[in-house]
């Protein structure tokens, strides 16, 4: 199962291990039972401090539970958890083994402090990129607290059980039986969710902040480009982020980033915010951003307000906020959102194996979600608005290659129908003949581009008809010490290395903003004059 670079790099992290750990596996006689077997074996062979028993009695085969010496609870796989999850079962390994976790030590007394029972279940894939942050949050929640119990699950491996519950995206969270969430969550995310407190708690820490020189808006490339260079000047710097990252969370592969031959999102992520860290950046993550209003009692002062009730003052902002994915607005859309509707082919293909899927979008993002959905579904339809594709030529020829891909032009989609718990059917219109065509499938892939995200900004700076901030060539918008940068911005081509390179810009924007600022005498030298 493991080559031999895995298993090298596994035994160097197993001799992390604090006390002895238990696998204790539920098997049976399937194939994926006797691969489940050769896997523990190997990792048990690694360390005499982890021990494979048998004994299991899940409900669930095959699985396994990886428990302290002596008992039998403990986070429970009912997967193989190789690909993107096998750093989920490594970390649920040192963990349990007693290594301790590189997480904030409230956030450990949050969780420890958590009450009430939780039977958690996460189902994911493991070609999922989004999957190990939620299986991570909720395995070393169950190993810190008696009181939560977490089963990570296999959408591919359990598919009758994906089908009766209905998951139709990954990864999908359940809590005694009721659905507790979607999609990427983050340790504090799910933290905050359970503790009720948490939010008055954060606003009153944000509340006693001091103002900033510069307070940044969004995590992602232009923002945090923007804090680096920001705080490289020697100024007060704070960046508030729903959450760091951005849309890179949602991305697969980089291989256009200049100097990085190739990468993935999550990764490019955490580095950008390793990096900001580094250089002192007041990080603010899990925080949204309402409305913003420039002060009239503190000249030059801009005020920014959190949905939690929190204020936050700054001398200059910098507004990075990105956009997400554009949805198409038909009936059915968010009826069947994650029941059909997805928007990640990456995270969700693999739960439609074997089915019939359109892909609404002919550019680059829908022509690659088709091809790799090609390679795991039973056939894609390819819907696009214009009477040609969009996407470059070479994608465009690999698509047309495949034998399982059908290419429909000219269409615009009109309604997504379903039968209450699933999608069953798409219709479109021949913008030709006009007319009205029903094709009945499984599930549908939106990628039809970007939306900025600036509702918020509504009537505090000025806005293009698409939404995106009016900026000039040095980043300012219409407001005095208010820049921005990155896809919320009406700055062309949305590439990650320009988002980069206009946050470095309005960071210098704004420091030579400040520092062309009058200088405000303190009390002590007008007492002292």
């Amino acid at each position: 199962m493991l080559d031999s670079t895995l298993k090298g790099q596994l035994q160097a992290y197993l001799t992390k291990l604090q006390r002895p750990i238990s696998l204790i596996a539920s098997l049976d006689d399937s194939a994926a039972a006797a691969e489940m077997r050769t896997l523990l074996t190997e990792i048990a062979e690694l360390s005499d401090m982890v021990s494979l028993d048998e004994s299991g009695t899940g409900s669930r085969k095959p699985s396994f539970v990886i428990a302290k010496q002596g008992e039998r609870t403990g986070v429970t796989f009912a997967a193989i958890p190789l690909g993107h999850e096998f750093t989920s079962l490594v970390l649920a390994l040192l963990w349990t083994g007693g290594h301790p976790p590189k997480v904030e030590a409230d956030v450990i007394e949050s969780i420890r402090g958590l009450q009430g029972e939780h039977d958690f279940e996460v189902f994911m894939s493991l070609s999922c990129h989004n999957c190990p942050d939620v299986v991570q949050a909720l395995s070393l929640m169950a190993i810190l607290n008696p009181r939560i119990k977490t089963t990570v699950i296999d959408g591919g491996l359990f598919q009758s059980e994906v089908e009766k519950r209905e998951v139709m995206a990954v990864p999908m969270v359940f809590s005694g039986g009721q659905v507790f969430g979607a999609g990427r969550m983050l340790l504090e995310e799910i933290v905050a969710k359970l503790d009720v407190n948490s939010e008055a708690r954060d606003a009153i820490k944000l509340n006693a902040k001091d103002p900033y020189d510069v307070l940044i808006v969004g995590g992602g490339p232009a923002g945090a480009a923007a804090a680096v260079y920001a705080a490289r000047k020697g100024i007060r710097v704070g960046i508030v982020a729903e959450r760091f990252g951005g849309q890179l969370n949602d991305t697969m592969s980089i291989e256009n980033y200049i100097s990085v031959l190739e990468t993935d999102g999550p990764k490019f992520a955490l580095a950008l915010e390793a990096q900001v860290q580094h250089y002192g950046v007041d990080v603010m993550n899990l925080q949204r951003v309402e409305k913003m209003q420039t002060s009239e009692v503190n000249a030059g002062q801009v005020e920014l307000h959190l949905a939690n009730g929190a204020n936050l003052k700054a001398r200059s902002v910098i507004v990075s906020t990105g956009a997400r994915w554009r949805e198409i607005n038909v009936p059915g859309e968010q009826q069947y959102r994650n029941r059909g509707v997805a928007y990640c082919p990456h995270c969700d293909g693999p739960l439609y194996k074997g089915k019939h899927v359109a892909v609404i979008g002919g550019g680059n993002s829908g022509v690659e979600a088709a091809i790799d959905l090609a390679g795991v579904v039973r056939h894609v339809t390819l819907i696009e608005f214009a009477d040609a594709l969009r996407a470059d030529a070479v994608l465009v020829r690999k698509l047309q290659s495949l034998p399982n891909i059908t290419i429909i032009l000219n269409a615009q989609t009109t309604e997504i129908h379903g039968d209450g718990a699933r999608v069953n059917a798409l219709s479109y219109k021949d913008r030709a003949s006009g007319e009205l065509i029903n094709l009945p499938l499984e599930g549908v892939f939106v990628q039809i581009g970007l939306v900025p995200n600036t509702e918020w900004l509504k009537g505090s700076v000025e806005l293009s008809r698409y939404g995106e901030i009016i900026v000039d060539a040095k980043n300012h918008t219409s407001v005095p010490g208010v820049f921005a940068a990155g896809d919320c911005t009406t700055v062309p081509y949305k590439q990650i290395v320009i988002a980069a390179g206009e946050g470095s810009k309005a960071a210098l924007s704004a420091f030579d903003h400040l520092i062309r600022q009058p200088v405000v005498a303190t009390q002590e030298a007008a007492v002292s004059a």
